[in-house]
């Protein structure tokens, strides 16, 4: 049964229910709301985990970090510039293989400072070794957790669940939350296997000195295990929406026309938007479709090719630019699509806040019509 809440508060009661041990936080906007309930949670007597407030985002990840090595499942969150302060800490989890799940409300970074949504904070930190989800909706944010949890302790891989700050954890949607009962029959208990973690009874350590002799197999071993993690993702969401009665299966989803002359790409809250633009285009007598990514790393490589081979134009929407290059997103997809016959332009978008419209996104469907194919700043 659905009921209307909050996208943060939403979050927070869906990890309260998978059961973290310990969670660390430090607060920045938008997350606040997120860390503010589970730290209610605690206060109330409503939550078993152990509850720290840490003195910066730094800090809390390097709580998690602690607290994942000695065999509990944890969980932070952060945003923006606390993301950026995370970062040495991140690759540490990565490497070290401990199953973390971050949740990151995505916010313009600094200078000059904004507390608006752009994706320009998680994009940054995209090769740290993290699983990296996005969410379209709040219902989908609240669904892609428990997943997260899933997958990261199957692959011994962190997870960073990305959810548009403002646009989806301040406004308020009607979520169908999943039961205690059916989230454990999803998600069971945490139970790492011996050798995984820290134990005072068989000392071991993580993370620990590497000489050049075997740091490059350690880091192939983490490449080669994000690479075949695809497939355990996908399971996964499989596994969730035959419980749930949602979702889909893929790392990818279409929308729009079935043989779609140009198709927009795009990730998160944006995407919703994209639809609503695709449908009046269509209406227009327009080839028009839509690929939302619900999954970054690992790249979706044979999905993005299966389902744009043959597209005459490919328009890359994103919130995120890498300077001196092109968009994040954009290189990416540039980076599977060889074909002469197709183009494939990068359109950056939402910087800062800056609202997307429909209106907007339409006129990027004749700006790709022109020959130029240098990356645009729209909206």
């Amino acid at each position: 049964m659905s009921k209307l809440m909050e996208g943060s508060q939403a979050v927070a009661k869906v990890v309260n229910l998978c059961e973290p041990a310990v969670v660390s936080a430090y607060p920045i906007t938008p997350q606040t709301h997120i860390v503010e309930d589970l730290a209610k949670y605690k206060a109330d007597g409503k939550a078993k985990y152990e509850y720290i407030r840490a003195e910066s985002e730094f800090a809390a990840a390097s709580v998690v970090l602690g607290a994942s090595a000695t065999g509990v499942r944890t969980y932070t969150a952060t945003s923006s510039q606390g993301l950026l302060l995370m970062t040495e800490v991140l690759f540490n989890i990565a490497g070290m293989r401990l199953p973390v799940v971050l949740t990151c409300a995505n916010r313009a970074v600094s200078a000059p400072i904004s507390i608006w949504n752009d994706q320009q904070d998680a994009m940054t930190v995209r090769d740290s070794g993290w699983i990296m989800f996005f969410a379209e909706d709040n219902q989908e944010a609240v669904d892609l957790h428990p997943i997260a949890y899933k997958v990261s302790e199957a692959t011994r891989l962190p997870v960073m669940v990305n959810m548009d700050g403002f646009i989806l954890t301040h406004t308020y949607e009607p979520i169908d939350l999943p039961s205690e009962a059916q989230l454990k029959k999803f998600l069971p208990k945490y139970q790492p296997e011996k050798g995984q973690f820290l134990d005072v009874h068989d000392p071991k350590s993580l993370g620990c000195f590497a000489t050049p002799d075997d740091y490059m197999e350690i880091r192939r071993d983490l490449f080669d295990d994000m690479k075949s993690s695809e497939k355990i993702i996908k399971q996964e969401f499989s596994n969730y929406k035959k419980i749930f009665k949602r979702g889909s299966n893929g790392l990818t989803e279409y929308y729009g026309h079935k043989k779609a002359d140009m198709v927009f790409v795009a990730m998160g809250s944006v995407v919703g938007t994209v639809k609503e633009a695709v449908d009046e285009l269509n209406d227009q007598g327009l080839k028009c479709g839509v690929l939302k990514l619900k999954v970054f790393r690992p790249f979706p490589v044979q999905e993005v090719v299966s389902k744009l081979s043959g597209v005459k134009k490919v328009a890359v929407l994103e919130k995120a630019v890498s300077i001196g290059a092109e968009g994040v997103l954009a290189g990416e997809v540039k980076a599977c699509l060889n074909s002469p016959k197709q183009k494939i332009q990068s359109f950056i978008v939402g910087l800062g806040g800056r609202d997307v419209t429909r209106k907007n996104i339409k006129s990027l469907y004749k700006k790709i019509q022109q020959k130029n194919n240098k990356t645009v700043f729209s909206g």
